[in-house]
């Protein structure tokens, strides 16, 4: 009765995974038997040449010619191979579950007051080192790299390549960019699309600044990215404010305007630097569903990212996944056999 049960449970279960496949056998079978009537009239010259001369023409076959004809032996080898390109399955096996990588998105800013001197050498350069931490502890996770200032631009898509991350993030500066500004909304946005064109659900964005002039915008995008399941941290970039002059890790450019560099300019040439806005990066922060870190706190930073894709992976060991068994690979070795058979000589 249990050997009847299971007979029964197959064929309830029995179905193809490809079964368009299937439509390939009455255009084999059709070519069969096409060939099956060729090969019986003469190959076509029975329509050419006349009865008695063709027979005259004919060359002995060989004894092993008449005792049987390819062509069934054909079709059955031809509907072997395509019902086993079909998949035949009935039964179920455990499967390896598979997930997308946690994607992680730098948002770099590279406005003119990321060169202020107050985190030496620089702030700008100060991000440069937190991001080459961040790669270094990108482990099972895909990093896409997004920098603003006036406008945002991707640095780099999502990607496991972190080499390829570390040595576009080398050269990048201020300088770099066609315009001076420091609008961060337009860049959470970039980093959002960029999040969605990949098949990563939920995320994390990581904000390098010392501030920007767009807190309306860049609130409505931290809310959007966090809607969609992704936080966004901030790490500030900047100390609480100091004094430069013209010297070597000074401001360049000291008569630019206030808004742009972040520093105020004194009538003797110096320039005090503006310290950054922490209760504007806290508000974002807030909004995005994550914390503000300091420099000093990279550690606690690297440490809640890495935590997020380990707890992944640890949903991801308790899942029992299944997928049909492709019986299809049975038909192979009785096909293999055939087209042997098939290969004996005097038989074409």
């Amino acid at each position: 009765m249990a050997l009847i049960a299971e007979w029964q449970a197959a064929l309830a279960n029995f179905h193809f995974e490809r079964p368009w496949w299937l439509l390939a056998v009455p255009l084999l079978l059709a070519m069969a038997t096409w060939l099956a009537r060729r090969s019986a009239s003469g190959s076509g010259w029975a329509a050419l040449v006349d009865a008695p001369l063709l027979e005259a023409l004919r060359l002995p076959e060989p004894a092993i010619a008449t005792r049987s004809a390819p062509w069934s032996w054909l079709a059955l080898a031809w509907t072997l191979a395509v019902i086993a390109l079909a998949g035949p399955t009935w039964q179920r096996e455990p499967a390896a579950a598979n997930a997308t990588p946690d994607g992680w998105v730098l948002v770099l800013d590279l406005s003119p007051s990321m060169l202020a001197p107050d985190a030496a050498p620089n702030r700008v350069s100060r991000a440069r080192y937190a991001i080459e931490d961040v790669l270094g502890a990108a482990q099972g996770a895909r990093v896409g790299l997004v920098v603003f200032s006036a406008e945002p631009y991707t640095v780099t898509p999502l990607t496991d390549d972190v080499a390829t991350v570390r040595g576009l993030t080398g050269p990048l500066s201020p300088d770099l960019m066609p315009s001076s500004g420091d609008k961060l909304g337009p860049a959470l946005v970039m980093a959002q699309q960029l999040l969605e064109r990949s098949t990563t659900r939920g995320g994390h964005v990581v904000v390098l600044t010392d501030g920007y002039a767009d807190p309306e915008q860049a609130s409505a995008a931290a809310q959007s990215l966090r809607e969609r399941s992704t936080t966004v941290d901030v790490l500030a970039i900047g100390g609480a404010g100091s004094s430069a002059t013209g010297g070597p890790g000074a401001l360049p450019n000291l008569a630019q305007t206030t808004a742009d560099v972040g520093a105020t300019v004194q009538a003797n040439g110096s320039a005090t630097i503006e310290p950054v806005n922490r209760a504007r990066l806290q508000q974002l922060a807030r909004t995005g569903g994550g914390r503000v870190f300091e420099l000093n706190e990279m550690p606690a930073l690297l440490a809640q990212l890495q935590t997020k894709v380990t707890r992944s992976a640890v949903a991801l060991s308790d899942v029992e996944a299944e997928r049909w068994r492709d019986a299809g690979v049975w038909l192979l070795p009785p096909l293999l056999l055939l087209v042997s058979f098939l290969a004996r000589r005097g038989w074409w």
